[in-house]
């Protein structure tokens, strides 16, 4: 048997190998990522609108309702309170394009094409999904400015703030497989920005983000205490503001690896069905 026909026997056993597998499905999954990008850079105003839809919330709750939720925050800034909630919320809203976008390549055939290419079957959702992260790198950068340029200050310093960004887009990376999924599930992208509301719209405006959760009714309090977004709000501001942060910082860790664990199997799976 030649050299060649020798490496090409041994070649599937290699790519069997974990090893070699977790290695091909990362290549994979950043090259689908950087088409996604390059997809950005062509079509501007999509990320010229994911940034339009933080900056109109961060300046209604600032100028319009802070002054209504300012007593309850006793002594705190309701723009320091306001902006790691910000960073939360435009976390998961820019979550949800990966449902939109996975729905319009399932619609236009895209998925077939990827399907028929010697890649790794998860690295479609992988790339998607850490392109959308890329975004969200951008728009809580931008977020971050606007905050400073309307009175928010950070008040436990600079390698604080940036572990709450961290923390910020690892949660925005967690939400995204679960609008990976979503969108899976209903294939096209206007069903898929209609289901994902009704996901996203609890989780965000049923939580701390924007409000201390002992304004709320009693019986909503116990979801809104103990739900990823007010996990995640609280542990942002616990890291800006100063004060305990392990609780916090943990237990909003522990959310966003659950919910990759959960979704990103689920996703794989309802890609595999679907094409």
């Amino acid at each position: 048997m030649t050299r060649a026909a020798t490496e090409s026997a041994q070649r599937p056993g290699l790519l069997a190998q974990p090893g070699v597998r977790l290695v091909r499905t990362a290549g994979d999954g950043l090259t689908v990522a950087w088409r996604n990008l390059i997809a950005l850079r062509r079509i501007p105003r999509l990320l010229v609108f994911s940034t339009i839809q933080p900056l109109v919330f961060v300046l209604m709750f600032r100028y319009v309702f802070g002054g209504v939720v300012a007593p309850a925050l006793h002594g705190v800034s309701y723009v320091d309170f306001l902006i790691p909630g910000i960073f939360v919320q435009t976390a998961v809203f820019g979550a949800m394009n990966t449902a939109i976008g996975l729905a319009t390549d399932m619609q236009t055939g895209l998925m077939e094409r990827f399907r028929s290419l010697p890649m790794a079957r998860s690295a479609v959702l992988v790339g998607r999904t850490i392109a959308d992260l890329g975004r969200n790198v951008f728009v809580v950068a931008l977020m971050t400015g606007v905050g400073f340029a309307i009175g928010f200050r950070i008040h436990a310093g600079v390698w604080a703030l940036l572990g709450g960004i961290l923390l910020v887009l690892s949660f925005g990376f967690a939400m995204s497989w679960i609008f990976a999924v979503v969108g899976m599930a209903v294939g096209d992208p206007e069903t898929a920005q209609a289901a994902a509301f009704p996901v996203l719209a609890p989780l965000v405006f049923a939580s701390a983000a924007f409000v201390p959760v002992n304004t709320m009714p009693g019986w909503l309090q116990a979801f809104a205490q103990h739900q990823p977004v007010s996990m995640t709000a609280e542990a942002v501001r616990a890291l800006v503001l100063g004060g305990p942060t392990a609780q916090d910082v943990w237990q909003a860790l522990a959310w966003n690896a659950g919910i990759v664990l959960v979704f990103a199997p689920l996703g794989v799976w309802l890609y595999r069905k679907a094409v």
